[in-house]
């Protein structure tokens, strides 16, 4: 049911694990107003840039609408009739095993189960992967090595009520914003709250943090098998609730002391003052929560940081009482709604074992099923790397984009490109993937889906569909439902509507389960069409028939999913350090910004989201960039043995020495050659088959420019002939960065291709020979089509007010050369680099109030400018500014 205009809709933001509820009112002209919902109990209205931005995400402009079959358009039938005789056949000629669905943590709970139950009970094989094996893999080895299930304890609660919270992997201002301020609101109630920070890099979670440890990549493991030492050492063990509730703890524990004092400081990189006080710190406060994310997932010894981690608070019972316990925060939306119906490789529906044979006999049973996958299945980077050598003959990618996304991208794209037969259903018919599908298949996007998602607490929320479906597109699981009916299995598949799917599920988390296993939501295993339309936001488990408290933690008491009911303490030894390669020689660490998303599929289509951050770029610590003579806003070019990227310098003190970051975002489509994932080797954790995102072996060196560039454009250029270039959405067009290895030889020509310009366009053209700047505007009219600005460095355009003569009438020659000038008149003051992107705040603007209007608080900004009064992701990036400012003015 679509929502009329005026009618607001609650759903749930497509974005991150938070999991965050949104009200969605659709408007007469067709806009849709977003404001975070102040009754879901994930963010109580908060919403982050991205959340808050939905509304300007929700354009046709690169939608698949129709189904494609080789390049022609054409209908339903004909897709998927061709999808199930492909797969049937490759199935019938070379077994289950030659066909694979590669899957996304942005399918709704209903497609996953509905696509996990189509290959492991239908098929009969489980080469079911997603890309949330990129993103939580290792979190669900561990839980499941420690626990006995994939059981994530806590609850967002135990954020605010934890006296200590130590923050490892996780960047939580910029990628997981509202639990950030939920922190930072907290720590403001509770001034003695203490916040920790193990990261390689000062990111700006590191504005809350009372303690930040600059770790070594991968010295995880040694800081918490240290940390556990010293738990033992200092007495600070629950032996109660080892003796009760543990097994294993001395062994572990016993492990964790052949490390030597000197072993850690080497693994970490961090001094004995360092560790001790975070030692301590720990020891000393009962209430501790651990949150950890990719840092600590993405890695060759993953699992290992997980069980590390997770020891410390068996070996002190913080787990499962409030304010404590180990907490994992997914990247994905549906990253936790995926595993629990078995959407990896490795695991069944329901958090059933596929190893295990009685789990398989229910599933099989509960299914009807003609088969049931008797072994894993194929995990991501093994998937592909099949799929390259020929023994995947038939592969459905629903919902991700591996091009962009998988290690060693460029070798995923050519084994991709060379599968007999490949299927991509999507929503946009603009990604790097999805130009290699034989047959496209139009997707329903946020706003037209309608489903379940499971944040990172457990917590399932509807995602509500307020918009119709545009054209021919169709929801995930009525394809695969579709192409299974054609197959053969018209009577397992004959759903009526994704309440279906959903009672299915819960019915199947309930069978023979009377809590031997965690995940049960059979609460709703005859759940009408109304009652699944009006769910409110609910916490699992959720049986039928309750038993004990009803409490929504876990492990308090113990009552692990083990066969002995106890926790296993797993011991694990630190990694052996990787050798540097002198070809290789620095560390390569990948991960988000905040305002981007993914590949930015979504976000790259609003100019607000783009505005903070516009293009690729590598931040280095001032030492190596000097040593390798590159200056901040160059072009340098990163490779490894697998490929390379040209992105723009940012060099900077919050990096560390013999490391760089650059964002995983960009894409073939948003720049010339920034697919960072190209990079990084396929290398992966021996137990969660989740690849070392976060430590790849890289060179970096200058790129030698002769000429940069920037031009804005009221059109997307079809193609761009400069070594680096980066695309960005504007308020009324598009800007792109330039940089050429060799001087445009004619620049003149150059802009008109770039602008799209007809012979009647009007040029005009500055150029100054002594400094080497050119400078080009051209019309139609009134109105400008672009503006080219050329020079030997990087050109001091102001980008914001370029962009803004897009949206003008240029009618006399004053405001024509006023856009050749480039620079912000008196009566609109340059605001400079965006850092609200909420208010569209920008740097310039926040110094003159810090100045000017004495502002020396975050509070007294946001007054004065709005800056940071919205989401509060950018007040770490506002109080820096404040602190620099200030030392400015007192050092003039």
């Amino acid at each position: 049911m679509t929502a009329q205009a005026g009618q607001t809709v609650k759903t749930t933001c497509p974005y991150c694990g938070v999991g965050c509820g949104v009200l969605a009112t659709p408007q007469a002209d067709g806009s849709v107003t977003i404001k975070g919902d102040p009754d879901h109990p994930a963010n109580f209205g908060r919403l982050c840039s991205k959340g808050s931005a939905l509304g300007e995400t929700l354009s046709l402009d690169d939608r698949l609408l129709y189904p494609e079959v080789y390049g022609r358009q054409t209908g339903w039938n004909e897709a998927l009739d061709l999808v199930a005789e492909k797969f049937s056949l490759a199935v019938r000629e070379h077994g289950p095993e030659s066909v694979a669905l590669y899957v996304s943590g942005q399918f709704l709970t209903e497609d996953y189960y509905v696509a996990n139950k189509l290959m492991k009970g239908f098929i009969g094989s489980a080469n079911i992967d997603t890309n949330s094996r990129l993103c939580m893999a290792s979190s669900v080895a561990g839980h499941r090595r420690a626990f006995g299930s994939d059981t994530v304890p806590g609850t967002y609660e135990d954020l605010e009520l934890a006296d200590l919270i130590v923050l490892t992997g996780s960047n939580l201002a910029w990628c997981h914003p509202v639990l950030y301020q939920r922190i930072a609101a907290a720590k403001i109630a509770r001034p003695h709250m203490k916040i920790v920070l193990i990261d390689p890099r000062q990111t700006m979670t590191a504005d809350i943090a009372d303690m930040h440890l600059a770790i070594k990549p991968d010295g995880d493991v040694a800081l918490f098998l240290g940390l556990l030492a010293h738990l033992s050492k200092s007495n600070s063990l629950d032996t109660s609730y080892i003796s009760q509730h543990v097994n294993g703890m001395d062994h572990a524990v016993a492990v964790a002391a052949v490390q030597t004092p000197d072993d850690l400081a080497i693994a970490t990189g961090l001094s004995s003052d360092q560790t001790s006080a975070f030692f301590s710190l720990f020891a000393n406060t009962s209430k501790a929560v651990t949150v950890y994310s990719q840092g600590v997932n993405q890695s060759v010894c993953g699992t290992d940081k997980v069980n590390a981690i997770i020891n410390c608070h068996l070996a002190t019972g913080r787990i499962g009482k409030p304010g404590t316990g180990p907490f994992s925060v997914t990247g994905q939306p549906n990253a936790m709604g995926g595993r629990e119906v078995g959407g990896m490789a490795n695991m069944l529906a329901a958090h059933m074992d596929i190893e295990n044979a009685h789990h398989r006999d229910v599933v099989q049973s509960f299914w009807k099923s003609p088969t049931i996958a008797s072994k894993q299945g194929l995990k991501a980077v093994d998937m592909f790397k099949t799929v390259a050598d020929g023994r995947i003959k038939a592969l459905w990618i629903m919902a991700t984009n591996p091009v962009d996304s998988m290690p060693d991208a460029d070798a995923v794209e050519a084994a991709i490109k060379a599968c007999p037969f490949v299927v991509v259903s999507d929503v946009s018919d603009k990604t790097d993937t999805i130009r290699h599908a034989h047959v496209k298949l139009p997707a329903a996007a946020w706003g037209e889906k309608d489903g379940t998602v499971t944040n990172s607490e457990r917590r399932i929320s509807r995602q509500r569909n307020f918009l119709e479906l545009p054209g021919d597109v169709r929801p995930d699981w009525w394809q695969l439902a579709e192409v299974a009916k054609r197959m053969g299995f018209t009577e397992a598949f004959s759903y009526e509507g994704p309440s279906a799917v959903y009672a299915e599920h819960a019915a199947l988390s309930g069978i023979e389960n009377h809590g031997s296993r965690d995940f049960d939501i059979s609460i709703h295993e005859a759940i009408a069409p109304a009652t699944y339309d009006a769910m409110m936001p609910f916490q699992w488990p959720a049986p039928k028939r309750r038993v004990g408290s009803g409490d929504i933690r876990f492990f308090a008491q113990g009552n692990f999913y083990t066969p002995d009911r106890k926790a296993r303490a797993v011991p694990v030894t630190a990694p052996v350090m990787r050798k540097i390669d002198p070809a290789f020689p620095l560390t390569l660490n990948t991960g988000r910004v905040r305002d981007h998303w993914h590949t930015m599929t979504r976000t790259a289509k609003t100019a607000r989201l783009s505005a903070h951050i516009a293009e690729p770029f590598c931040e280095i610590h001032p030492t190596d960039a000097l040593a390798l003579d590159i200056s901040d806003a160059s072009i340098v070019k990163l490779a490894s043995p697998y490929g390379s990227v040209l992105v723009r310098a940012l060099v900077t003190p919050r990096q560390q020495r013999g490391s760089v970051f650059v964002p995983m975002h960009w894409t073939d489509q948003f720049a010339a050659a920034a697919r960072v994932d190209a990079l990084v080797a396929p290398v992966i954790d021996p137990f969660s088959g989740q690849p070392a995102s976060k430590n790849a072996a890289v060179s970096l060196q200058p790129f030698a420019a002769k000429q940069y560039g920037f031009a804005v454009l009221a059109s997307r250029p079809e193609a761009c002939a400069a070594d680096y270039w980066a695309l960005a959405k504007s308020e009324d067009g598009w800007r792109i960065e330039l940089a050429f290895g060799e001087s445009l030889i004619e620049p003149s020509a150059f802009a008109r291709t770039l602008f799209g310009a007809t012979e009647a366009s009007e040029l005009i053209a500055y150029c100054d020979a002594n400094s080497g700047q050119e400078r080009f505007a051209m019309f139609d009219g009134g109105k400008l089509l672009g503006a080219l600005y050329l020079g030997p460095a990087p050109v001091e355009v102001s980008r914001q007010t370029a962009a803004e003569e897009l949206g003008k009438i240029h009618s006399d020659t004053r405001a024509r050369f006023r856009v050749i000038a480039g620079r912000a008149g008196a009566d609109r003051p340059d605001p400079g680099a965006i850092v609200c992107s909420c208010y569209s705040v920008g740097v310039n603007q926040i110094t003159s109030a810090i100045r000017n209007g004495n502002c020396h608080s975050v509070e007294a900004v946001g007054e004065l400018t709005k800056a940071g009064t919205n989401c509060g992701s950018c007040r770490s990036e506002i109080r820096g500014l404040i602190g620099a400012t200030v030392a400015s003015v007192a050092a003039e």
